[in-house]
């Protein structure tokens, strides 16, 4: 019976000769690789690792013979950078109006008004991406109402509906863009470059209009954007927990008197808090 030793020999001597027109790539004195070799593997090996495609290795194109087409991944960088230049979390990317609940407007039987106020607000969110497909110039939207009522899903809903048309959308959180204006004062951005985007995109939603406490500072922000894109005839979607009256005290008769007059106004009410409802549903699952 032959020893594991003479096997192993057999072996190493067996793949030495497998070929015996392969030049050797090893150290002459040496059956292992050499530093500069074992560097040349674990280049390659790192470069692969980095592609975030292995189909195309981030070159965006796959060759076949002579003919090159587009690889899928470059379908997914553009929709990602679409979200990402929209400023649509990641939460919100998921929003459709298709996904639109209205059995969450149904706490009671006996009052119909909450499903009815929703109805309408959903059809006119359908109409108005229908619309700006063919018209970018029409009127925007306002939708009111208490916290929870489901005035943001329809807002990015809407959005996520534009931007799948390859129409160009920013999502704005009225909070968060005054407070990254003011923050231009102690950094290199531009605040009139974040201005001019906001005025300037050709679909704009503006949430939580009125979940701020306003200064004359920000109210001048907020009312040369509305009247900015008022008079150059641009969509905006505002969502705000702000009735009509109590807008013209926070953010100004000016800006308030403009949005009345480019938008199309929906109130959505809800006998509970539909995150309290998804809430209490995703648990009673569990």
């Amino acid at each position: 019976m032959r020893s594991v030793k003479d096997i192993l020999k057999s072996n190493v001597l067996a793949t030495k000769t497998h070929n015996p027109n392969l030049k050797s790539t090893l150290n002459s004195e040496s059956n292992f690789p050499t530093d500069r070799q074992n560097n040349r593997v674990s280049n390659y090996l790192n470069q692969v690792e980095t592609f975030k495609c292995a189909t195309c290795q981030d070159r965006g194109i796959i060759l076949d013979g002579d003919v090159a087409y587009p690889c899928i991944c470059m379908q997914t960088r553009k929709l990602e950078n679409q979200f990402r230049n929209a400023r649509i979390s990641r939460d919100l990317m998921k929003c459709r109006l298709e996904k639109f609940r209205l059995d969450f407007y149904l706490a009671d039987k006996r009052d119909s008004s909450h499903r009815e106020a929703a109805t309408r607000a959903l059809n006119a969110s359908k109409s108005f991406v229908e619309e700006c497909k063919v018209n970018p110039h029409t009127l925007g939207m306002l939708f009111t109402g208490p916290v929870g009522s489901g005035k943001t899903f329809l807002a990015a809903s809407i959005a996520n509906e534009l931007m799948d048309a390859q129409l160009q959308v920013l999502f704005l959180v009225v909070p968060d863009l005054l407070d990254e204006l003011r923050a231009t004062y102690k950094s290199e951005i531009n605040e009139m470059d974040l201005l001019d985007t906001a005025r300037m995109i050709p679909f704009l939603i503006l949430d939580d209009l009125g979940a701020h406490n306003y200064t004359d500072w920000s109210r001048n922000r907020i009312y040369s954007i509305i009247n900015y894109r008022m008079n150059e005839l641009l969509p905006t979607i505002i969502t705000s927990n702000l009735e009509i009256n109590e807008m013209d005290d926070l953010i100004g008769m000016r800006t308030t008197s403009r949005i009345i007059q480019s938008s199309r106004i929906f109130r959505l009410t809800v006998e509970k808090d539909i995150r309290q409802q998804l809430y209490h549903e995703r648990e009673g699952k569990k």
